[in-house]
C-alpha cells in the first residue's frame, strides 16, 4: 500500500494508507458507487491485503461523491445474469467480499457521508462501526424491485436492530434518516455532513492508539462468543494477550504514568 493517492479508473475500489489506518474507498461516484462484480472482487483483494499487513490497526470504508455512499448493486449488471448465474456468481461474490470484511481482524468503520441503500447498506453492516452524516438516509429497498437483501443484510440487520425493526425495514423497503438509525443502533454516531469523515478518522485514531493485539483479539471474541462460550473465549484471548510485548509495555506505561507505545507484538 502507498501513502500517495492516485486517481482510480472508473468503477474501481481504491486502497490507501494513512499512517496506521487503511482506507478502502468506493470510487464510482457517477453511478452512486453502485457495486459491480468486478468491484466486489477488487474489494476482496484489498481486504486480504489489509489483513496481511501487521502494521494496519484500523480501517475506514469510504466512498467518493456527496450523493451516496453506495446505491447498492448495479442493477444493469444484475439484470445481465439469469437466475442460476445470480445464485452461482453474483450472490456468492458479494457474500464472500462482505464475509471477508466482517472477519477482518482489524476494526472497520463505515463512513456514510450520504445515503446507503441495498447492498450499500449491507456493505456498511459488514463493518464493525458506522458513522453517518446527519443528512444520510439508509435502507434495504430490494422488495420494491421484487427481490430481497442478498449479501448478508437480513442477519446482520437483525443482529443490530432486532427482528421487529429488521422486518419493518426489509418488508416495507422504507428508508430511515440518520437520527432514527442512531436511535435504533443501526449507526453508532451521527455528525454534520461536513464533519463525518473527520469524526470517523478520530474514532479510527482512538482505536489505533490502543494495543493492537488486544483490540483484534477483543474483536474476535465479540464476533464469535455466545453467552455459553464467552468465558472460554475471554480466557484464551486474555492468556494470549498477557504473553505479548504490548501487555508489558501497557503495564510499564501505567506504572510510569506515560502514554504507552504499542508495537503490535
Amino acid at each position: 500500500m502507498s501513502d500517495t493517492r492516485t486517481t482510480p479508473p472508473a468503477g474501481a475500489v481504491q486502497l490507501e494508507r494513512h499512517g496506521d489506518t487503511a482506507v478502502i474507498r468506493l470510487a464510482r461516484p457517477e453511478k452512486l458507487n453502485a457495486l459491480t462484480p468486478a468491484m466486489l472482487e477488487r474489494l476482496s483483494g484489498h481486504i486480504e491485503a489489509v489483513h496481511a499487513d501487521e502494521t494496519i490497526r484500523a480501517v475506514l470504508v469510504t466512498a467518493e461523491g456527496d450523493r451516496a455512499f453506495c446505491a447498492g448493486a448495479d442493477l444493469g449488471a444484475f439484470a445481465d445474469h439469469d437466475a442460476l448465474a445470480v445464485w452461482r456468481h453474483w450472490v456468492h461474490t458479494g457474500h464472500e467480499a462482505f464475509r471477508r470484511l466482517a472477519c477482518l481482524r482489524q476494526p472497520t468503520i463505515a463512513v456514510l457521508q450520504a445515503g446507503a441503500f441495498g447492498g450499500g447498506l449491507e456493505l456498511a453492516l459488514a463493518c464493525d462501526l458506522r458513522v453517518a452524516a446527519d443528512t444520510a438516509t439508509l435502507g434495504l429497498p430490494e422488495v420494491g424491485i421484487g427481490t430481497l437483501p442478498g449479501w448478508g443484510g437480513t442477519a446482520r440487520l437483525t443482529a443490530l436492530v432486532g427482528p421487529a425493526r429488521a422486518k419493518r425495514l426489509i418488508l416495507t423497503g422504507d428508508l430511515v434518516d440518520a437520527p432514527t438509525a442512531l436511535q435504533w443502533g443501526l449507526v453508532d454516531e451521527v455528525a454534520p455532513a461536513g464533519e463525518v469523515q473527520e469524526t470517523a478518522e478520530r474514532l479510527a485514531s482512538a482505536i489505533a492508539r490502543r494495543g493492537p493485539v488486544a483490540v483484534q483479539l477483543a474483536k474476535q471474541v465479540l464476533n464469535h462468543a455466545t453467552p455459553s462460550s464467552a468465558e472460554a473465549f475471554e480466557a484464551l484471548a486474555g492468556a494470549l494477550s498477557a504473553a505479548t510485548d504490548d501487555r508489558a509495555e501497557g503495564l510499564a506505561a501505567f506504572r510510569d504514568r506515560r502514554t504507552p507505545h504499542f508495537l503490535g507484538r
